[in-house]
């Protein structure tokens, strides 16, 4: 290899450029992100966070070589290598969903979102570690074990979307692909110092996704910068035939993301600050203070780009709204059985199939055991109506919320603890069932939100802040984030994963 473009913290104009001006080629990046792959994913720290590195790989990328160097770029995401999270069906490339039962499968097309991704020019460079079936909040899965942070090796990357997280922090692809039920884009987002975004329920497609809560779900993007989170944002927004929820794009903005990267978006912006959201009693104070103080110095960096925090606003009966509005024992067995019935190749049919199969990572199993003893069919439960009817009623006040005191967005910790450690998930500290996220408030009254790097501890172990908006405001939450990031410049690499020499 002689070239001398280094593309650790690359990111996609700055790689279009130095294609542009014969300094990369497409083939050139697959290489070097795999050689990274090889030493820090599968040896050096070990990471763990590429479940299948795609053999076709380089092929596609000299294709498009070629196609450039006959007519130009065939779309924004030119050459691109993207890690795609193993929650997505892949054509002819191995897709786990997490699960060592389904270890072989090998669908025969790909979801809607890697269909965009293609069609864009992008190379699907590998497919990402999640725990089982997405149903945790934490990097463990019995297809290939434990996902670790680049950044704090001994503590989780956060799920489900973990071996994305990882691998976009350590520079092992140029942008990566998340899926958030609960928070499982913005969690790793928060950890592994990355923006993320979760859009309106609707506005990505979820075709060929495995589901977890179908009301919930939706495909996200993860990057290391506003701008490349938005470029992604961009292609994989949009409406699709096979997927109804996507009538929602209908009324979703017809301006590019990428035209909403408004530096001085925070100069007069009001956000509001959810001060009940920074952690309670329940979780270790040596776990919560870190994280309230990283999150303090973000506030305070907005403050000082010309934001007025409206410290503090609430919304009523946070905790209990939380819970009441909880669809994941009551609705996932249903939508997963919906999944794997359309699908009679796969090797099992069903929840129960998958349970009789094979055991979830015990550091997760805690959901996919409950969602095992769920109605089949949620309808018929009283208890499941009262959680839609309690979602409405969330996304109610999260609206009124922004109205009453005329917010931009509200501010919290994505999470008001710091990233588990192994003991602490097998000792039974923390639980898929009691992690104490805040990502869930978006994720449950089905509201955009997006997860912004608010620092690192003492220790060097990232923390997120999030901004959480109204429905289909995800523009204005580009443009926040646009302006903070010039402002508060908070991505660093880790130094796990320096660069290679050449």
């Amino acid at each position: 290899m002689t070239t001398d473009f280094d593309i650790t913290e690359t990111t996609v104009s700055e790689i279009h450029d130095a294609m542009r001006a014969g300094e990369v080629t497409s083939r050139e990046l697959v290489d070097r992100y795999r050689e990274r792959i090889e030493a820090y994913d599968r040896a050096g720290p070990e990471l763990n966070g590429v479940v299948t590195y795609n053999p076709d790989a380089a092929e596609r990328a000299a294709e498009l070589d070629e196609a450039f160097e006959a007519s130009g770029p065939v779309g924004p995401l030119h050459g691109i290598p993207v890690l795609v999270k193993d929650q997505a069906e892949t054509a002819g490339l191995t897709t786990t969903f997490g699960s060592a039962v389904f270890d072989e499968y090998v669908p025969e097309s790909d979801a809607a979102v890697v269909r965009k991704l293609k069609d864009a020019g992008a190379v699907v460079l590998a497919k990402t570690n999640l725990c089982d079936w997405a149903a945790s909040w934490f990097g463990y899965s019995s297809a290939t074990g434990r996902t670790k942070n680049p950044y704090a090796p001994a503590r989780d990357p956060g799920g489900s979307s973990a071996g994305t997280g990882a691998g976009v922090a350590a520079n092992l692809g140029t942008v990566g692909v998340g899926e958030d039920t609960g928070g499982s884009v913005r969690v790793p987002a928060a950890y592994c110092n990355l923006f993320g975004i979760r859009v309106t329920t609707g506005l990505i497609s979820r075709t060929g996704f495995a589901p977890l809560v179908a009301r919930q779900d939706t495909p996200g993007p993860m990057a290391r910068t506003v701008e490349d989170m938005a470029r992604l944002l961009d292609v994989m927004v949009g409406y699709d035939p096979d997927d109804e929820w996507t009538g929602a794009t209908a009324m979703a903005t017809d301006d590019e993301y990428l035209d909403h990267l408004d530096r001085d978006a925070l100069d007069g912006a009001r956000i509001g600050v959810l001060r009940d959201a920074f952690g309670d009693d329940d979780a270790p104070a040596s776990e919560v203070e870190p994280v309230s103080a990283v999150v303090e110095d973000a506030l305070a960096a907005m403050a000082d780009a010309g934001a007025t925090l409206v410290d503090p606003v609430s919304i009523p009966d946070l905790d209990e709204q939380t819970e009441a509005t909880s669809l994941y024992v009551l609705q996932a067995k249903r939508d997963l059985n919906d999944f794997l019935a359309a699908r009679p190749g796969a090797p099992a049919g069903s929840v129960e199939a998958i349970d009789e199969a094979g055991d979830p990572h015990p550091c997760v199993a805690d959901l996919f055991d409950a969602i095992v003893d769920g109605p089949a069919d949620p309808t018929d439960d009283p208890d499941y109506w009262a959680a839609v009817a309690a979602q409405e009623r969330l996304r109610r006040h999260v609206v009124r919320v922004h109205a009453e005191h005329d917010l931009d967005a509200v501010a919290f910790p994505d999470v008001p603890v710091l990233p588990p450690t192994e003991t602490h998930l097998r000792d039974g500290t923390y639980g898929t069932m009691s992690f104490p996220t805040n990502t869930v408030i978006g994720s449950q009254s089905s509201c955009p939100a997006v997860s912004l790097p608010a620092g690192f501890t003492d220790e060097g172990v990232p923390v997120g802040v999030e901004l959480l908006g109204t429905p289909f405001d995800e523009p204005r939450l580009v443009e926040l984030a646009a302006s903070y990031e010039a402002a508060a410049d908070p991505r660093e690499p880790p130094a796990t994963a320096p660069p290679l020499d050449d």
